[in-house]
């Protein structure tokens, strides 16, 4: 138990500890990063509902066979 609480610090240190050395050598402005990152965001999502869908009708037309 104790082991897992210094790896879950030791990762909340590190998640911490880039954030800010993100925050401080970015050569963009703190608007730009954030613009940046909320279009990462919304295409990553974008990404995960098409493969969602994708995945989505795959499943539906494999049921469809079986149904068969």
């Amino acid at each position: 138990m104790r082991k897992i609480v210094s790896f879950i610090i030791g990762i909340s240190i590190g998640i911490s500890l880039g954030a800010l050395l993100i925050a401080l050598f970015t050569p963009v402005s703190a608007e730009e990063l954030k613009n940046n990152l909320h279009q990462h965001y919304e295409q990553a999502m974008a990404a995960g509902r098409t493969a969602s869908a994708r995945r989505r009708a795959e499943l539906e037309q494999e049921l469809q066979q079986m149904q068969e």
